[in-house]
């Protein structure tokens, strides 16, 4: 990607509003994450759209992912989406600096018929917490928290990582801001590199997914 217009960015964003309602749709939301969602709206939290959790659900299912981390634990429609994914004995450690929205992602995951015990809620700010836990020893790390730390996001995942293990960024298209060149605010600078870094990483196995706001997902190798 160039560090100017990026065609390729811009060809990216252009994925289209009717598309994206169409995948939004596709799959559909149950009462509890219709719950979650309009509590996120209530707090002014935004979670990942309809077609990125139906995404990670996937990809946490194709990983039969036992262990799995959270940057940005928000109401708990990642949560949950996730958790539906993953391993009927599988865990998920979330993240957060706002303990009143992990006690609304708690409460949704008890609504979703998830036992206690399969979530794991750490308050703090994700680069305090993210090097306390295990190297090696998580199928994915999803990361939706400050996009001005997308970089050290990625640098503890690969830490965090097993080899064949995958880490998922949420909201890289910044609302359209990826592909705009004379915007270049500290978040946005940062998505941008990110991008690039995963791209050009010969450790990874990469791949940007036109849903929600943009999905970006590499495999370590």
């Amino acid at each position: 990607m160039s560090t100017s217009g990026a065609p390729e960015e811009a060809a990216i964003t252009e994925f289209g509003p009717a598309r994206a309602a169409l995948a939004d749709s596709y799959v559909g939301e149950d009462p509890v994450l219709t719950y979650a969602r309009a509590q996120a709206a209530r707090i002014g939290v935004q979670p990942i759209g309809p077609s990125g959790g139906a995404a990670l659900r996937l990809l946490a299912a194709a990983l039969d992912a036992k262990a799995v981390a959270e940057i940005g634990t928000g109401t708990g429609v990642s949560g949950v989406y996730l958790l539906r994914g993953m391993r009927p004995d599988g865990v998920l450690t979330t993240v957060d600096t706002e303990p009143v929205l992990q006690q609304y992602a708690r409460e949704a995951y008890q609504a979703a018929g998830f036992a206690a015990n399969r979530a794991r809620f750490i308050p703090g700010r994700a680069l305090d917490v993210l090097p306390r836990l295990a190297d090696g020893q998580y199928d994915l790390v999803f990361c939706d928290g400050d996009p001005a730390e997308s970089r050290a996001y990625l640098a503890e995942s690969l830490r965090l990582l097993r080899p064949g293990g995958m880490a998922c960024f949420e909201g890289v298209f910044q609302q359209g801001r990826l592909a705009e060149p004379d915007l270049d605010d500290p978040a946005t600078h940062a998505v941008r590199e990110l991008v690039r870094d995963v791209r050009e990483s010969d450790r990874l196995l990469p791949a940007l997914l036109p849903v929600s706001d943009g999905l970006l997902c590499a495999v370590k190798r």
